[in-house]
Order: structure tokens, then sequence, then C-alpha cells
């Protein structure tokens, strides 16, 4: 009876602590957090995994006391843990690799959601960013999920990082045309146009004396939300006016001489 009622004892002992011991553990895992989020701009998602993180180590330690406590050697029980661990770890190396991938995303912050972004073979705007991959949203309305170890495997291209973008356009005029008329009405149509900034250095110039086209080379600064519609407009109006003025846009040609063998 002695040794029952000892035992016992040892139950509620190690009963009460685990249950004393996690309501301890989700205070100071509660506490922790709300320091982070006060004390440092760390996205929501990484406070999440560091929550997580950290309560469950305080809850192992917990457990491993309230084992002790009834009797049971808890280094045998560390090292079935360990071993156990190391399986586990080989098993998913993957979804490790993308999940230490998705926390240097989450820190490092090199796109955010909302931002066009080219990277893991996948371009479009970022709509979710977890843990183990990034969700892509393309032109066309598809949803891609994209591991997050294929996207800092490789370059990440985002287009939202500035405020600012530059048109480039390549533009051919025939060999027969005035360049001088043809400069200046390149530098009147980004001039005019309403979204290009006339206060960055926007440039027209003659760029290369191609085989069949003198080329003018096109840069226009615009707002980085105004780039596409910007390019598409200034494309529209160069070929309206160069048809108005009389101005040729030329297209590859070859010229065949056949020549008639004397006999």
């Amino acid at each position: 009876m002695d040794a029952i009622l000892a035992y016992a004892m040892n139950i509620i002992l190690a009963l009460a602590i685990f249950f004393v011991g996690k309501w301890v553990v989700g205070e100071v895992t509660n506490l922790i957090i709300k320091g982070l989020r006060k004390s440092s701009k760390l996205d929501e998602t990484l406070v999440v995994f560091f929550k997580n993180i950290i309560y469950y180590a305080l809850l192992v330690v917990v457990i491993l006391t309230a084992l002790k406590q009834v009797g049971i050697e808890t280094t045998s029980f560390l090292a079935i843990l360990g071993a156990a661990g190391l399986a586990i770890g080989l098993a998913l190396k993957d979804s490790l690799s993308n999940f230490a991938s998705g926390v240097m995303i989450v820190f490092f912050k090199p796109f955010k959601i909302g931002d066009f972004v080219t990277a893991g073979g996948v371009s479009g705007t970022i709509t979710e960013i977890h843990l183990f991959n990034t969700e892509f949203k393309t032109g066309d309305n598809q949803k891609i999920l994209v591991p997050n170890a294929s996207i800092t495997s490789g370059s990440i291209i985002n287009v939202n990082a500035h405020d600012k973008r530059r048109v480039d356009l390549l533009i051919g005029v025939g060999y027969e045309d005035d360049i001088k008329k043809v400069k200046e009405l390149l530098i009147s149509i980004v001039a005019s146009h309403e979204k290009v900034l006339q206060d960055e250095a926007n440039k027209i110039a003659v760029s290369e004396l191609a085989d069949s086209s003198v080329n003018f080379i096109v840069r226009a600064w615009v707002n980085t939300p105004d780039y596409w519609d910007v390019r598409f407009e200034l494309i529209e109006t160069i070929k309206t006016q160069f048809d108005q003025e009389g101005i040729t846009i030329p297209y590859p040609q070859t010229d065949v001489h056949v020549y008639k063998e004397k006999k």
C-alpha cells in the first residue's frame, strides 16, 4: 500500500507538472511573441513560426520533467527522440529544404504579397507566402504553387521593387526618311504623354544603322503601375503618327538577282 500510494502521488505530481507547465508555457510563449511584435518588424508568418517553435520546445521540457517524476528514464527517451528526429529529417529533406527557404523568404523579404515576380520558372503576382511554398497568380488568372526551394535557388526578378520603371522601345525607320524629323516626332510623342515622367532622364537617340533600317531607342520613365499602359500606348501612337507623316517602318527583305548564263 505504501508503494502504491507513493506511485499514485508521483502520478498526481506528474499530471500537475504537465498541466501547470503547459499553462505556463502558453503564457511565456505569448509574452515572448508580444515582445517580438513590439520590438521588431518581423513578418507575421515568421512570428507564427517562432511561436510554434518556442511553444513546442518548452512543452517537450515540461513533458520530460513530468515523465521523470513518474520514474521513467528520460535519457533513453531523448536518445529515441533524437533518432526518430534524424529519421524524419532524412525522409523529409526536400520538405525541410522548402521550409528553410520559406523562412529565408519571410525574413529577407525579396518580395511581398502583391508584387509581380519572376522566380522558380514562373511569372505572376504573389498572393500568398507559406513556409513550404509560395502562391502565384498568373496574368490569365491561374493559381501556381511554387516550392520555396525552387525560388531561392535561382534568380528573383521583382518588377515592383522600385517605384519607377523605364519603358525601352526600339523603333526602326527607312534609310530614305529624314532622321531629324523622326527624332523630333518621337521627342514630341514622349513629351506629350501624360503618364511619362518628364522630370526624369528620358532619351531618344539613333542607336544603330541596321541592315534594313535606322534604329532609334526610345527610353521613357514611368511609375511602375503605368508601365504596360504607357508601353502599349507609345507603340500605337508612334505607328499612327508615322503613318500620318509618311515615315516608313521597314521590315526585313531580301533582293534576289537572277543572272542568265551566257552560252
